[in-house]
């Protein structure tokens, strides 16, 4: 208990520091006296700017980092997997497919993008589902169709770059994992569909715990094993869509942070969803510092970093896990 409670300290801690850091650093520096001041007068031009500009993007990238290693953690519990991920098996390239084709297609519901990532990330998460189903589910055909069917998205989402069409240009810069220009409108938008998902994960926590038993088990306590599977997955499907609307197309959050945080709190689902909120929310608001100031003025997307970080980490994972290899 008191390794958790450190754990959780410790992590809060990090994320005010990076907050403050992410805050201060850029083509305007203030000092964190000054910030102070100028948030409370209202009247340092530079500290409005930092506010009307950096905040906005501070908090969508903490929100998008919280939501996508929520949504791992919620798909690691429903498949059994500690691979499943909404960036590695395609759930977030089929989300931002299918928003980017609505919105190029009918310009004018641009703001309906939550909506059409939900359903581009839903049908992505059925086909994992479909063809992966062989006599039950397989963690590495699981894993394996998963790539495969992220590629295709990816690669048609991709294609759309060739057309040569400013709309298209625009919604790309609109999904792409670049967090420049995020405005209080984009907060609004995470905040609302990320929070709700965020606080339906915790209520579903006690069943992602009994999820973890055979199911024969699970079925014996009471739990309705296929809904609870069905209700965890469109809660994953959501937060991982908002993000992927919102923030952009990232992967291995979800693989990473809840990697790490069962290392440090177990896995207790009621401790570990909250953990890994704080824990994703950090590595993104690190990531997007670090893009934005190591080569300023030009910017390296959060999801390069994180594709730098995260596919070394995934080929560690597959050759640790025991599951994997069917042992």
């Amino acid at each position: 208990m008191i390794r958790k409670i450190a754990s959780f300290i410790i992590i809060a801690v990090l994320l005010a520091v990076a907050i403050m850091i992410s805050a201060m650093t850029g083509s305007i520096k203030v000092g964190a006296l000054e910030l102070f001041q100028g948030l409370l007068s209202g009247t340092n031009e530079q500290v409005e700017v930092i506010k009307d500009l950096r905040f906005p993007r501070i908090i969508v990238s903490m929100l998008t980092g919280a939501a996508l290693a929520v949504s791992g953690v919620l798909l690691q519990a429903v498949m059994r997997n500690p691979l499943a991920d909404a960036g590695v098996i395609g759930i977030s390239s089929g989300a931002g497919l299918v928003s980017l084709l609505i919105v190029t297609i009918f310009p004018g519901l641009f703001f309906w993008m939550p909506l059409f990532s939900f359903i581009g990330g839903a049908f992505a998460c059925y086909l994992v589902y479909a063809l992966s189903w062989k006599s039950g589910l397989s963690p590495l055909r699981l894993i394996l169709v998963g790539i495969a069917i992220n590629a295709t998205f990816t690669g048609l989402g991709q294609s759309f770059n060739y057309r040569g069409s400013y709309a298209v240009t625009s919604v790309n810069q609109a999904i792409s994992s670049i967090f420049t220009m995020k405005t209080w409108q984009d907060v609004n938008i995470i905040a609302i569909y990320g929070i709700v998902g965020l606080l339906l994960s915790l209520l579903l926590s006690s069943w992602c715990n009994m999820l973890s038993l055979q199911d024969k088990t699970a079925k014996n306590l009471g739990l309705r094993v296929t809904r609870a599977r069905l209700l965890i997955s469109v809660v994953a499907v959501l937060l991982a869509s908002v993000a992927t609307a919102v923030g952009g197309l990232i992967a291995f959050v979800g693989l990473l942070v809840p990697h790490i945080a069962r290392l440090l709190v177990g896995s207790d689902h009621k401790v570990l969803i909250p953990f890994s909120a704080l824990g994703g929310a950090l590595l993104i608001l690190t990531a997007d510092t670090l893009g934005r100031t190591l080569l300023a003025p030009t910017e390296i997307p959060a999801s390069i970093i994180m594709t730098v970080i995260g596919g070394p980490f995934l080929i560690f994972m597959l050759r640790k896990s025991d599951r994997v290899h069917g042992n």
